[in-house]
């Protein structure tokens, strides 16, 4: 009488998905993270956003920029550059906000050593 046929003992017995463990470790941090990174650097502590620049002169050009800073009696510093036609950078100042308002709208004006066509707000930070 033939003995009855099996996988089993022909092939061997799959081992079960091993990674499976691992690669929902790794999902469960990896979501965790991205979750922290994106709400922390979503609310930072200083924002800010250029409104409009205007050409005063020929080497003057005036920039009206808003800030929004978590802390009002924090001293905030924000550098506002001039930039030429060929987008180099004529003119910089370091424009700082005293302690005050949590929220506000600025102007201020940057000196250039040559025409400048157009300024940016480059960043602000904490003193």
């Amino acid at each position: 009488m033939p003995a009855e046929f099996s996988y089993n003992d022909r092939y061997g017995i799959r081992p079960g998905n091993r990674w499976v463990g691992v690669a929902i470790f790794f999902a469960v941090t990896g979501i965790a993270w991205l979750s922290w990174a994106g709400l922390h650097h979503s609310n930072p502590p200083i924002r800010y956003s250029l409104i409009s620049y205007s050409i005063t002169s020929e080497k003057e050009i005036s920039v009206r920029y808003s800030v929004l800073r978590q802390d009002a009696n924090q001293i905030v510093v924000c550098t506002l550059i001039a930039r030429d036609f060929d987008k180099n950078v004529v003119g910089q100042v370091d424009d700082e906000i005293e302690p005050g308002l949590a929220s506000l709208e600025r102007t201020a004006s940057v000196q250039s050593r040559g025409p400048a066509v157009n300024a940016d707000v480059i960043g602000c930070r904490p003193k």
